[in-house]
């Protein structure tokens, strides 16, 4: 089983940018297709972007499509999400996630990103 820990949420003025890093422990990285999600007080939990065990297969949420990349270093058993152009309501706690099949199975504590206008 992977155990996930996300990193590199913080507070910025909008237009900023920040660079969030999920490591995983226990497994390693080349098992897994991994995503980053969101989720905002008061809504559902999207989905930000994914990527697939071996980067060549990666999609990204209308929202945040041309301001946010995903990628990851299998080496370091990392996956990145660099966040440009923030805007305020991309506020919201972000989770990263495995998985193995259809389904995203493991899950982060989240880390907290607040952008502020």
């Amino acid at each position: 089983q992977v155990q996930l820990v996300e990193s590199g949420g913080g507070t910025v003025g909008a237009g900023g940018s920040l660079r969030l890093s999920c490591v995983a422990s226990g497994r390693a990285l080349t098992m897994y297709g991994m995503g980053w999600f969101r989720q905002a007080p008061g809504k559902e939990r999207e989905i930000v972007a994914s990527i697939s065990w071996s980067g060549n297969t990666i999609y990204y949420g209308d929202s945040v499509k041309g301001r946010f990349t995903i990628s990851r270093d299998n080496a370091k058993n990392t996956v990145y999400l660099q966040m440009n152009s923030l805007k305020p309501e991309d506020t919201a706690v972000y989770y990263c996630a495995a998985r193995q099949s259809r389904e995203f199975h493991y899950w982060g504590q989240g880390t907290q990103v607040t952008v502020s206008s």
